[in-house]
């Protein structure tokens, strides 16, 4: 029962992360049309007052807010596509004409039961539980009822896409449509199921959301600690998106629209010159990957073998560059997580623990992405921000980490890049327990990842079909595998038989490693892993 919850767990982490590998990018873009629409930069760069360069600016951060604040679509979409075993275009196109029916069913089940909330001439429809949604005044699920219905289309679609009729009439609903079909009823049910059933669940959400205030310090803590904790299992999407992406982290009334999620207040207050809001904190989860990685990757070098400083320099230095730069850190989670798990406990702790400094000492600014980090601070200035203790804490962490990690690695002879050989030799001679011959599995894990990223600077390699054959072969020949998905990094494979699996023929390509959880493999590609998975799904 245990495992099957993981697993399920796992897979709506998975389905939830495909629309949010837009929103990394949609993010870049907001930022570029925040800072070219700032009346405070205006003032101090008055060129940006030109007509035209503000016009630019406001197409550029309107046109990406659209899908901001649509987010729930994207969600339901994002989600049937992913858990769609095949033609994942049809499950898109079925989850899309489901939503909109969702929508209007709510609509006209509010309309003519007289439900209707009239907007308040200052907020809106703030506090009311309702909110305009593609111009319809419908119950606020927010992203939750792009969520349920996205997970409901995937699961329908799966089970019905197959079915086949064969009367001169009832013919037509064979296949894919009769998936719609039961989806244009799923649907309808559940837009006039939200206006009865969603009400009291807001007010388990109000005071889940007063809970959690409620706990202070500790519960930011523990927020920070399980969002680096869970990165190994994939599962720590689910800690940090309802807070980011839902009235969960914060919510904000402009005229009669109400914006919810502490990363859409966020790109709000930053766009109207508004002081930032405490829901901010939330955000605080890029801290860690934005700066505490220098201080991870300084400790690695420091305490590699003298001969191995240059080569490991070479390697990690690149990967602290992409966390800080880009928000990726699985390429150097997985150098360690495995190898040295205590060092895994301990940087859990250090992230958590610096979200509590953040908020302790009164800082509002941006925390994720160098570049965008430093440019949005500047642009919305001291007062707003506090950027300049941020930035002191961000030093502290790097220091932190260098120190506390050093001590660990040398203390514990920990098995870190770099220092393989070195511990191989202090190693006393004992009998190997079964926790010895875990721990050794698991590093041997590592050491594959390591060596797959031994040539610093190697061009990712060309999708050959000999490459690709190597994947497929690795992973126990076609037959053996049952789906293939990818995340931000990760080509993720569920198999039939995990004895099956090759890691010798899988390491023929270059991969930064593979983690293994009964029948589902995760093999590390980086950024090209998207690219990867179509040639590999095009190749099956």
């Amino acid at each position: 029962m245990k495992q099957k919850i993981t697993n399920a767990l796992e897979k709506f982490s998975k389905a939830m992360l495909s629309p949010l590998t837009y929103i990394a990018a949609a993010g870049m873009i907001l930022v570029l049309g925040a800072v070219l629409t700032s009346s405070e930069l205006q003032k101090l760069i008055p060129v940006l007052t030109d007509p035209v360069i503000s016009l630019i600016g406001k197409l550029i951060y309107e046109g990406v807010m659209i899908i901001i604040n649509n987010l729930s679509v994207f969600f339901c979409v994002g989600i049937a596509a992913v858990m769609a075993k095949k033609d994942k275009h049809q499950a898109s196109m079925i989850a899309l004409m489901s939503y909109l029916i969702f929508l209007k069913s709510s609509n006209v089940t509010l309309t003519q039961m007289g439900m209707l909330a009239a907007p308040d001439p200052l907020v809106g429809l703030y506090g009311t539980g309702q909110a305009n949604t593609l111009g319809m005044q419908v119950m606020d699920m927010s992203v939750f009822g792009g969520i349920i219905l996205g997970l409901l289309c995937g699961g329908v679609y799966n089970r019905t896409r197959d079915k086949r009729f064969k009367g001169y009439v009832t013919q037509i609903f064979s296949g894919v449509r009769w998936s719609f079909t039961i989806m244009v009823f799923v649907a309808i049910l559940m837009g006039v199921a939200s206006c009865y059933v969603w009400p009291p669940v807001q007010g388990v959400i109000d005071s889940l959301t007063g809970l959690i205030k409620e706990s202070g310090n500790f519960g930011l803590f523990l927020y920070g600690f399980l969002e680096r904790f869970l990165i190994p299992t994939g599962l720590h999407h689910l800690v940090y998106t309802p807070f980011q992406f839902s009235a969960l982290g914060n919510s904000l009334t402009v005229g009669e629209t109400t914006y919810a999620g502490s990363y859409i207040v966020m790109m709000i207050e930053l766009q109207a010159g508004m002081p930032f809001s405490e829901g901010i904190v939330w955000m605080y989860t890029g801290f860690t990957k934005t700066f505490g990685y220098f201080g991870i990757v300084a400790a690695f070098i420091f305490c590699a073998r003298k001969e191995n400083r240059a080569k490991t320099a070479a390697t990690l230095i690149p990967l602290a560059l992409t966390a800080s730069l880009a928000s990726i850190t699985e390429p150097i989670d997985f150098l360690f997580c495995f190898a040295a798990p205590l060092l895994w406990v301990v940087h859990a702790c250090i992230a958590g623990l610096f979200i509590v400094l953040l908020n302790v000492f009164g800082v509002t600014g941006f925390t994720t992405n160098l570049m965008g980090s430093v440019l949005m601070n500047l642009t919305a200035g001291v007062e707003r921000t506090n950027y300049p203790v941020l930035y002191l804490l961000a030093l502290i962490e790097i220091v932190v980490y260098f120190l506390v990690f050093t001590f660990l690695i040398r203390k514990f002879n920990l098995k870190t890049p770099g220092r393989e050989a070195d511990a191989v030799e202090e190693a006393p001679e004992k009998p190997a327990s079964t926790a010895d011959k875990a721990d050794k599995a698991d590093h041997q894990e590592v050491k594959t990842e390591n060596k797959s990223q031994s040539a610093p600077g190697k061009k990712q390699a060309a999708l050959t079909t000999e490459l690709l054959q190597c994947i497929i072969e690795g992973l126990g020949g076609k037959d053996n595998i049952n789906t293939v998905d990818n995340c931000f990094t990760r080509l993720r494979v569920n198999v039939k038989d995990a004895s099956l699996v090759k890691d010798d023929i899988i390491n023929k390509t270059p991969n930064s490693g593979i983690v293994k959880k009964d029948t589902d493999i995760q093999i590390i590609y980086g950024l090209q892993v998207p690219e990867i998975k179509k040639a590999v799904e095009e190749l099956l």
